[in-house]
């Protein structure tokens, strides 16, 4: 289902017609919500980072959310080895690490606020004491079916968009409470089957896991 499928299903069930500027706001809650609740590989990227040696931070990516994992790897380390940092908070790091002066291979990291332009970026600790390269994997927010037309989510669980977008309409034109409620209903027993798939199917295999296996009554 691509985006104007999306807007003509959406509009024929409720018998409404919304302005372009209303359902693609319509349409980025719903995104926002499933992107929030379903773990999925779509949602997963990776960055590579350069340090620079005596800089203890570096901006993160403009679409950065949140990290999976965080490593540096050098030359200096043995063959371009990677070593993970250890995720800390911003306190900790300046309790351990006060002199930013204090050089090293690091080995935490913590998230901190904004530089510029919005732009989150992280600490080091110890700070870099050479030209390291950061491997960043984070979770970021892919660009929403109103600018791309047709999405992951669109193309293959159509069902959770179509009834996200209904319960965020339904709002909107301040239906009945009873209305809502379905509606709600219906999003809640498709996140489900996309639940099972990103938290349960692509965090396992069959081979060490076993095939899913639901009880028969």
């Amino acid at each position: 289902m691509d985006y104007t499928e999306l807007k003509v299903a959406v509009e024929d069930t409720v018998e409404n017609t919304f302005s372009s500027v209303d359902f693609a706001t319509l349409t980025k809650l719903a995104e926002q919500k499933i992107y929030q609740t379903v773990q999925l590989p779509i949602l997963r990227k990776d960055a590579t980072l350069a340090l620079t040696s005596g800089a203890q931070n570096v901006n993160l990516p403009s679409d950065f959310l949140a990290a999976y994992s965080v490593a540096v790897y050098s030359t200096l380390l043995g063959g371009g080895d990677r070593a993970f940092l250890l995720n800390k908070d911003v306190n900790f790091m300046r309790e351990s690490y006060p002199n930013p002066a204090t050089t090293g291979t690091p080995r935490y990291y913590a998230l901190d606020g904004t530089s510029t332009a919005l732009i989150q970026k992280i600490i080091l600790g110890p700070t870099p004491g050479a030209n390291f390269s950061l491997d960043l994997n984070y979770f970021y927010q892919p660009q929403s079916i109103v600018a791309a037309g047709n999405t992951w989510l669109g193309d293959n669980f159509d069902t959770v968009l179509f009834n996200a977008v209904m319960v965020e309409a339904a709002r909107f034109m301040k239906a009945e409470q009873d209305i809502v409620q379905l509606y709600q209903s219906q999003f809640n027993d498709s996140i489900l089957l996309l639940k099972n798939l990103g938290d349960g199917k692509n965090r396992t295999d069959a081979y060490r896991s076993g095939q899913v296996r639901n009880p028969v009554k």
